[in-house]
């Protein structure tokens, strides 16, 4: 079993910077897709970033390309998301996530849909004054 933990959430002013990290623990995720996804008050989840087991394929939401950039550290076993150039509209619950089978679907392989994603951290909390 996974267990995924989102640290370095907190409240900070419009166009101020904020690094999220995931640690993981149970097994390695060095073969895993991850992802970031995020939840405001009435809204549905909506996906932030993804990149594949060794970071060659990335993807970003649309509301967050070119302010956000994800990373991971494999040796660690842990996978971040700076952020920069924060907006009020970036208010939201963060969740880090693991897809197990990303790559038996091709070295390249990483997912933007939370459906595929087997394992979610507990989340935290972003809030963005303006």
């Amino acid at each position: 079993q996974v267990q995924l933990v989102e640290s370095g959430g907190g409240l900070v002013q419009a166009g101020g910077s904020l690094r999220l990290s995931c640690a993981a623990s149970g097994r390695t995720l060095s073969t895993y897709g991850m992802g970031w996804f995020r939840q405001a008050p009435g809204k549905e989840r909506e996906f932030v970033a993804a990149l594949n087991w060794n970071g060659g394929t990335i993807y970003y939401g649309d509301s967050v390309k070119g302010r956000f950039t994800i990373s991971r550290d494999n040796a660690k076993n842990t996978v971040s998301l700076q952020m920069n150039s924060l907006k009020p509209e970036d208010t939201a619950v963060y969740y880090c996530a693991a897809d197990r089978e990303a790559v038996f679907s091709g070295s390249t392989y990483v997912s933007q849909l939370q459906n595929d994603y087997d394992y979610w951290g507990q989340g935290t909390q972003v809030t963005v004054s303006s």
